[in-house]
């Protein structure tokens, strides 16, 4: 990541940690501590521009300057299929295109074998208005993604096949603040659910 996509990074902050107002467009009522919101962290040895997601807690926190970040509620993985790691986003993209991996489809064919050709993006589409893909040190695709979602009442649940899922609102405004090259820490669980 550049010098001046870092700015940009910390400059968004700036704005948001004025004016987080997203949040209040939400069609889902959500609890306060999953709406989007600037918050200090303390963490300092999170790097500004990284992306931390804590399960235990369903929160994703894009990092600024000195600990500073703007924190989203977020659905997680459930149980044996969350994964974590150090990741980064290799790509982007809007109203992304799906196709449930082979996994899914062994593990619920009923629900996702009509799927096995892939499902073009839009609000009926699992992924959402946004997707973030994370790739490993290696460059190969993970098949994580951070990404929207057509079920909001999901937020703050374990209940995804592993990728972190915002509201779309949310999954939007984090689309344009995340720079390709971000690097994502999807930490471990603590807990077993």
């Amino acid at each position: 990541m550049t010098a001046y996509s870092r700015r940009r990074i910390i400059t968004g902050l700036a704005v948001a940690l004025a004016a987080p107002t997203l949040a209040r467009a939400h069609q889902v009522k959500l609890p306060d501590h999953f709406n989007l919101t600037a918050v200090q962290t303390g963490r300092t040895d999170w790097l500004p521009g990284e992306i931390h997601v804590l399960p235990d807690e369903f929160h994703l926190y894009l990092m600024g300057q000195g600990g500073a970040a703007i924190r989203y509620g977020v659905g997680v993985g459930r149980k044996g299929l969350y994964e974590s790691g150090v990741f980064t986003v290799a790509r982007k993209a809007k109203w992304p295109w799906w196709r449930p991996t082979q996994s899914m489809i062994r593990r619920d064919p009923g629900k996702y074998a009509k799927y096995k050709n892939g499902m073009k993006g839009g609000p009926n589409n699992p992924l959402g208005a946004r997707a973030l893909y994370l790739y490993d040190d290696q460059g190969r695709d993970t098949y994580l993604r951070i990404h929207g979602t057509n079920a909001p009442s999901t937020i703050g649940s374990a209940v995804s096949n592993g990728c972190a899922r915002l509201t779309n609102e949310h999954v939007k405004d984090l689309y344009e603040r995340v720079e390709i090259g971000a690097r994502v820490t999807l930490h471990p669980k603590v807990t077993s659910a």
